[in-house]
């Protein structure tokens, strides 16, 4: 395999293929730089919460955790050892490859590196996980293959002698310049797999939305609200006007239309960039939805058109990127058919059932799944949750907003007012039946550490930790109210510091500013 075809005065203008799968390799070095930025930013965030979401005895415990998750191809890094050592050490991993990922040092292995570290983080934290953490882990996973270092790059700095024995020893080619001394375009099963990797996302989630939440035109009102998916900002800018419904509609064509103008016109790519990356950026400000903004501006980066960095559309040939070797060549093919079968799947008529065990190990072991129906049904609700903290000096306190006093219905700020997007997800998670199993470790993990770090008249004494939500309809306002958990646990009698708001005639002051507002225990 030539690494670049021979020099010539003029060539065919470049075909369909060239144009909708050929990468620029200035714009893999901006989707290299963007990616290590976000995986380095993600590690360096993370820390925040080492001892409540990454220690052995925190909310997340890791045989729960395991037993939860029920497959073996779910591998973790950060689980292999139950020792407290194990998560921050994955940090480690991780925010150094992010660093060498950016600064184009050593490239494909820090890729190798940034994607086992970004996947054991995931999976160590699975309840509080979105899909801008799968989205991130996907696009490293497809970044092993391809020349990320080709430009811009303490690689690319090298001399070409041990460029060229690296070659020599089986790596893609390196075309860190083609024929003519322009930068190269790379094409392969790689560049189509990322091409199709960012395409599928929008187009899943476009499907999603084709439901009367988004074609009423209300979804983007109701997600913009604090006590769902919004922020303050967004609550302020999209929460009325006559914009929303024009905004949901639009949304809905841009994810449907976008992707296949991408590969259909690929001479639309740079305003389609431009679209999208704008798009990301305004869901930054306006919805509290964690890294996918920011993983999704950067997706757009390798999409980015020769003209963006000066060049004409007349170039070199493209370069063939194939991978390291045939083997790994197989396996990059072999990861985008059970790609192509998650999508199918989740798509298909049996998207509500689970996947087929080989499937499923198979995804899990790539962390492949191609779950994209993000917003998919957006209805009208207020939801919130608190953790309502008796102190042994009598203070009653939340402590999921850091022990400020305690408001029982629609806390001030909503899911905004929690520590960071984590905690957010988490606790959006916890009410469904599956994800109950971490409601207990939660309390006990937040009472801990409350007590770790304030003095013995400050202690916590019992803690409930409930989530609520408001009617889904204009016309129904009955809040219904769910207790997760209770720490210290009740005894197997039935008996506890809690089961005295449980009993008749009770006189604890929320259970009867609970019922007087016409709380229901029932969860709908």
């Amino acid at each position: 395999m030539a690494d670049a075809c021979p020099p010539t005065a003029s060539r065919a203008p470049p075909s369909w293929a060239e144009r909708a799968f050929g990468l620029d390799t200035r714009s893999l070095a901006a989707f290299r730089a963007a990616v290590g930025a976000i995986v380095a930013a993600d590690a360096t965030l993370r820390t925040r919460d080492l001892a409540l979401l990454f220690a052995p005895q925190g909310a997340i415990p890791p045989d729960v955790l395991r037993a939860w998750q029920g497959d073996p191809c779910c591998w973790s890094l950060a689980t292999l050892v139950d020792a407290a050592w194990c998560g921050p050490a994955v940090l480690l991993l991780e925010g150094a490859a992010g660093v060498a990922l950016t600064a184009g040092w050593h490239t494909r292995w820090a890729t190798v590196a940034a994607w086992l570290a970004v996947v054991s983080v995931l999976r160590r934290t699975a309840p509080a996980t979105n899909a801008g953490d799968a989205w991130l882990a996907c696009l490293l996973f497809w970044g092993m293959f391809l020349p990320l270092g080709a430009a811009w790059s303490w690689d690319a700095r090298r001399p070409a002698a041990r460029i060229a024995a690296t070659d020599r020893e089986g790596a893609s080619p390196t075309p860190t310049r083609a024929a003519g001394g322009l930068p190269a375009t790379v094409i392969g099963p790689p560049t189509v797999a990322l091409v199709l990797q960012i395409a599928v996302v929008y187009v899943a989630a476009g499907l999603a939305k084709c439901n009367d939440s988004w074609l009423s035109g209300d979804a983007i009102r109701f997600a913009v609200s604090v006590h769902d998916h919004g922020t303050p900002l967004g609550e302020r800018l999209l929460g009325t006007g006559p914009l929303t419904r024009p905004l949901s509609w639009g949304l809905v064509a841009l994810e449907l239309a976008g992707p296949l103008l991408l590969i259909a016109r690929p001479g639309l790519r740079g305003p389609l960039a431009a679209a999208f990356v704008t798009f990301h950026a305004v869901s930054c400000l306006t919805l509290s939805i964690g890294l996918f903004g920011y993983v999704g501006m950067a997706a757009w980066m390798p999409l980015l058109p020769s003209g963006t960095w000066g060049r004409g559309a007349a170039g070199p040939p493209p370069v063939l990127a194939w991978g390291r070797s045939w083997p790994v060549t197989v396996a990059c093919l072999a990861a985008g058919a059970v790609s192509v079968a998650s999508l199918a799947h989740d798509l298909g008529p049996a998207r509500d059932r689970p996947e087929p065990a080989p499937l499923r190990q198979l995804a899990n072991l790539g962390c492949l799944q191609q779950r994209w129906r993000m917003f998919g049904t957006v209805e009208r609700q207020d939801q919130w949750a608190y953790a309502r903290a008796e102190l042994a000096d009598g203070r009653v306190v939340d402590l999921l907003r850091g022990g400020r006093p305690l408001e029982a219905e629609r806390p001030s700020g909503g899911f905004t007012s929690l520590p960071h997007h984590r905690w957010h997800k988490l606790l959006w998670n916890l009410p469904r039946p599956e994800h109950r199993v971490f409601a207990a470790p939660l309390t006990a993990a937040l009472a801990e550490d409350w007590n770790r770090r304030h003095p013995a008249t400050a202690r916590v004494v019992a803690v409930e930790l409930r989530f609520a939500r408001r009617g889904r309809t204009a016309d129904d306002d009955t809040l219904h109210e769910l207790l997760l958990a209770a720490w210290p646990p009740r005894s197997p009698a039935g008996r506890g510091n809690l089961d005295r708001l449980l009993d008749a005639g009770g006189d604890d002051a929320t259970a009867r500013a609970a019922a007087a507002r016409g709380a229901t225990v029932d969860w709908p």
